[in-house]
């Protein structure tokens, strides 16, 4: 999928849908949250959410004090949104907050983040090109000695999502997948339960970028 076509998507889903109307809704992102405070993040680590659309991991990173903070994503609807709800609730805290509108597999990173965290935007790219422009971008927005935190759908997880194929990992084959900068601290199996009460199977791994 071309980047238009893929930005065209996310805009009509964020446009016509609520935020609990999608599947991948999350009242609390508890898993994010533990495997950002596991890899060691301080108020003061950048930290980047990439396809955070509205999602509200970037709220309670907020609400916990962290002071670099950025969301990246395809959807200017999702982010504006985001933005919109996080002012209402923090206030004058949002403004430590950055928006960047933008694709993961084409965005030139303009500095380096402690933390990547990625909750199902990796598992779209089912094309070896988008894919390889992604881990690009990672190795170009990674800190050496930085942690990123990728969820992805496990093997057993769905094969579809939002009406778009994905493609679906194990921490072996993500691992494969992002090549030897990248080492393997930490993975996990997580069940998510759609706002309709489907389940999905989530596999969450977390890589350290070593050189």
């Amino acid at each position: 999928m071309g980047d238009a076509s893929r930005q065209a998507h996310w805009e009509t889903v964020y446009a016509t849908k609520g935020e609990n109307e999608v599947s991948w809704f999350q009242q609390s992102p508890a898993p994010s949250l533990d495997l950002i405070g596991q890899a060691g993040a301080t108020r003061k680590s950048a930290i980047i959410d990439i396809g955070g659309g509205v999602s509200r991991l970037v709220d309670n990173l907020v609400e916990q004090g962290f002071e670099d903070v950025t969301v990246l994503d395809l959807s200017d609807a999702a982010l504006a949104a985001a933005r919109s709800r996080l002012e209402s609730h923090v206030g004058a805290s949002a403004e430590r907050v950055s928006w960047i509108v933008a694709d993961a597999t084409t965005w030139e990173p303009a500095r380096a983040y402690d933390i990547w965290h990625d909750r199902a935007a990796f598992h779209f790219l089912t094309d070896a090109s988008d894919r390889a422009g992604y881990i690009a971008r990672l190795e170009r927005g990674l800190k050496i000695g930085g942690h990123a935190i990728i969820a992805t759908f496990a093997l057993d997880g769905p094969e579809k999502c939002s009406g778009l194929p994905v493609a679906r990992y194990d921490s072996a084959s993500l691992g494969q997948t992002l090549g030897a900068t990248f080492k393997l601290v930490h993975t996990q199996r997580h069940e998510h339960a759609t706002p309709w009460e489907s389940r999905q199977i989530f596999q969450f791994s977390v890589f350290r970028r070593e050189g």
